[in-house]
């Protein structure tokens, strides 16, 4: 059993020696008070590394919903690089392929690049550790809508031109339009020609194609019958149609016209029959191939219906003066 401590002090005046007194308020300042203080300041410390060093159930949760949401950002943000490099070979075959085919240019740079400067629009995530990282995806983002969009109206773009050259190739003047099968000889050729009526040098705007009376007439291309007319003299009963694009044609000397004004054919259609009619010396076609208004030379569209060896006989068919009336 520990005795109480019990304290003395000297008087020097009765050379005795005097029991000190100590009043529990004194002795609480004195003992205990320093004692509690250590601990409570080493229990603070103990406290403040634990919270420290230690995390609570719902911080390490925080924390771990933020490690896998600065993941799913990277994630994201190298998606979206792969997408932007995709588009970017899309541009590419946009601009130096699809376009190229339809004689267009290309969109420039300071188009499918607009909208992106001025006003800093990212300010609001700025302050965070992950900053950098938000506003860089958000950047991207906004850069690959922007594109998408300028892509988008260049392909709407493209596909109207598709329709277009497809109703233009359709409308073209391709087909020869008495069969080569028919076909007995070429007269007169296309240019300056000996007229063999008139008896003098005359421009030839088109070529005669010789063929037996009643011989299928074939339009040439697809298109609407702007004239349907019976001569006495000139090309006789005659049809002309336009084809579009600036593309007309005409078809003379005809015994029969088996179309009216007005009416829409397709290249193939027999559109009347092979005579005689008008200023002619015997059966055959006139066929002329007017492009804005100017002739030009017929036997240069012959060539959707005819193999390379029918196309090189016609050639040489149109060459060959000793086969012309």
């Amino acid at each position: 059993m520990r005795l109480k401590k019990i304290e003395y002090s000297f008087d020097p005046e009765t050379l005795s020696y005097k029991k000190i007194e100590t009043s529990f308020f004194s002795w609480f300042l004195k003992s205990f008070l320093p004692q509690s203080a250590i601990a409570i300041v080493l229990g603070v410390f103990i406290f403040l590394a634990f919270d420290y060093y230690m995390d609570s159930p719902e911080v390490s949760e925080l924390k771990r919903k933020k490690e896998e949401l600065i993941s799913k950002y990277q994630i994201l943000s190298d998606q979206l690089h792969n997408s932007m490099a995709e588009l970017a070979e899309i541009q590419n075959h946009d601009d130096n392929i699809y376009r190229v085919i339809f004689e267009k240019s290309p969109i420039p740079a300071s188009v499918r690049q607009a909208g992106f400067g001025g006003v800093n629009k990212y300010k609001k995530y700025e302050g965070y550790k992950t900053s950098d990282l938000v506003i860089l995806n958000n950047a991207k983002l906004d850069k690959l809508a922007k594109q998408i969009v300028v892509q988008s109206k260049s392909f709407d773009e493209i596909i109207n031109l598709v329709i277009s050259k497809e109703k233009m190739l359709s409308s073209i003047p391709a087909i020869q339009p008495i069969a080569i099968k028919d076909l007995r000889r070429f007269g007169s050729p296309f240019g300056m020609r000996y007229h063999p009526i008139h008896h003098r040098v005359m421009m030839h705007k088109g070529v005669d194609l010789v063929a037996k009376r009643g011989t299928p007439i074939y339009a040439a291309g697809d298109g609407v019958v702007i004239r349907t007319q019976v001569a006495r003299r000139g090309y006789g009963k005659n049809v002309k149609i336009d084809h579009g694009f600036g593309y007309v044609t005409l078809y003379g000397h005809m015994s029969k016209i088996l179309v009216k004004e007005g009416q829409k054919v397709k290249r193939g259609d027999v559109i009347g029959l092979v005579g005689s009619t008008g200023t002619s010396t015997g059966p055959h076609l006139h066929y002329e191939v007017l492009i804005h208004g100017n002739p030009v030379n017929p036997i240069n569209y012959y060539f959707n219906d005819l193999s390379a060896e029918e196309y090189q006989k016609v050639v040489s068919l149109a060459q060959d003066t000793t086969t012309h009336t």
